[in-house]
């Protein structure tokens, strides 16, 4: 199993390719709803994933309902949200869980929202702020859920080569 990261009709390349970098070196998969707000093949998302692309498991779809009526029965998702009430690092995720993010100018839609508000969850910032960028906020929302699964997979261990 592998957390899954949900992409819904994102529109800056660059993050886009971010999150796919942290798909890659996390091991999640990576759901991308279109529309998306530029080619798949642009120069910007191929840069900003750099040489990771091979190492990362993308799935396109053409909605969010699509992604789960196949997925939503047995997988947990959560919703990352400005609006929500409860704290990204308070929930308890599960390996297979799907974390759901919208597009940067209007985050995800309202209506998904009030339909699923137990299951979303906000980073908490100052009050006076608008949002953290997607790439950012994919990426605390990731390594909350590695975290609280004890980095399954994940190498936990460096050292400092000896010269």
């Amino acid at each position: 199993m592998a957390l899954n990261i949900v992409l819904v009709e994102t529109e800056i390349p660059q993050n886009a390719g971010n999150i796919a970098r942290t798909a890659a070196v996390t091991g999640c998969r990576l759901h991308m709803v279109r529309p998306l707000g530029f080619e798949v093949s642009d120069k910007y998302l191929k840069r900003a994933g750099l040489d990771y692309w091979n190492l990362v498991e993308i799935f396109y779809y053409d909605s969010i309902e699509e992604v789960m009526d196949k997925y939503y029965d047995g997988h947990n998702f959560w919703f990352f949200s400005t609006k929500a009430k409860n704290i990204h690092s308070e929930v308890k995720y599960k390996d297979g869980d799907f974390l759901v993010f919208g597009k940067e100018t209007k985050g995800l839609p309202e209506d998904l929202l009030k339909k699923h508000y137990g299951e979303c969850v906000r980073l908490p910032m100052r009050e006076e702020t608008r949002s953290l960028n997607l790439s950012n906020s994919v990426c605390v929302g990731v390594y909350e859920a590695l975290r609280q699964l004890d980095y399954i997979g994940l190498k936990t261990e460096g050292e400092i080569p000896k010269r």
